[in-house]
């Protein structure tokens, strides 16, 4: 059985998860633990309490748990003290504060939801993100990296505080044994580099002799990748990697004019696949894994976030096939 390890926390790892979760693999994932915005970010604040969130959506993900328990594990509430709180979130909270540590935590919130892998948080410490611009300026935070849409020059260094924060060992030891290590699509410098930051997923990634798989996004994001092309990705990724990256996934679907449309008014606008100018070793692998579904578009959904995310997303089912034809 084919051991797979995913990289990242949010949507986009949600949907890689629960595409490959159908196919006999051993899978897992190493969540990033950075999340300071939303709910997340009010339990972290005032609780203490690890960020909930992107564990929360690794744990959804990999359930086979009943329909009633994965709804409630999604569930936010819309009035009262606890508007915009999410369930799930509260739960691991609450978790969290009557659990000896975090691993017994994580095995309750596996128990319950029946969950087909394994969820490892990046670290058990609280620690803080912050980046450095081309500008000069450095802002710290995953919540006010994650909404500095406006800002315009590139950023060129990521850190961690403190710096030396503890990797989970459960995590290095998966990635040394892994086949194929997944960098799921998501948020470049709020989701996903942030885990490569530490020394220990550093060393262990470089020792591993899996193979490395990058899944593209689809889009590019405000104040943190804007203008970037497929290249521009890549080379970031593999600058804190230390290691080049050994196949790409590209979606070669065009997407709905009407959602290009909405993510031109936010500053967006799809990747461009510009890998053919540029000598990667990589092998290329295109294909539709475009979600079919345009996100937020039915007026009915109710979105407690005041900024809709995430409008346009990749198919799991799809990205799965893909997925299990090159790995």
């Amino acid at each position: 059985m084919k051991k797979i390890t995913v990289f990242g926390g949010g949507t986009g790892t949600y949907v890689v998860l629960s595409g490959l979760k159908k196919y006999l693999l051993d899978l897992g994932v190493v969540v990033t633990m950075m999340d300071s915005g939303g709910s997340t970010g009010r339990l972290r604040d005032q609780l203490k309490v690890l960020p909930p969130g992107d564990l929360r959506q690794c744990l959804l993900a990999l359930s086979e748990a009943s329909l009633l328990w994965r709804k409630l594990f999604l569930y936010r509430f819309e009035k009262g003290d606890l508007a915009g709180h999410n369930f799930g979130n509260i739960f691991l909270s609450a978790l969290e504060k009557n659990c000896k540590n975090y691993q017994e935590v994580l095995k309750t919130a596996a128990f319950i939801l029946k969950i087909k892998g394994e969820v490892l948080p990046v670290t058990f410490e609280q620690v803080e993100i912050g980046v450095m611009y081309e500008n000069g300026k450095i802002l710290w935070g995953e919540k006010n990296i994650d909404t500095n849409y406006q800002e315009k020059s590139r950023i060129v260094d990521v850190f961690i505080k403190p710096k030396n924060a503890k990797t989970n060992k459960l995590a290095e030891k998966r990635i040394l044994d892994s086949d194929v290590l997944i960098i799921a699509p998501g948020d470049l410098y709020s989701s996903v580099i942030p885990i490569f930051q530490f020394q220990g997923i550093k060393k262990a990634i470089k020792k591993s002799k899996a193979k490395i798989l990058y899944v593209m996004n689809l889009m590019t994001k405000s104040g943190q990748t804007s203008n970037y092309k497929a290249s521009d990705h890549i080379f970031d990724l593999e600058k804190y990697l230390e290691r080049k990256i050994d196949m790409i996934v590209l979606n070669n679907k065009s997407i709905p004019q009407e959602v290009i449309n909405w993510y031109q008014k936010e500053g967006e606008k799809p990747v461009v696949d510009d890998l053919k100018n540029f000598n990667f070793s990589a092998k290329i692998i295109k294909g539709d894994v475009l979600d079919t579904r345009f996100y937020g578009k039915d007026k009915n959904e109710k979105f407690v976030d005041k900024r809709v995310r995430s409008l346009l997303r990749h198919d799991p089912n799809k990205l799965a096939k893909i997925l299990l034809k090159n790995i």
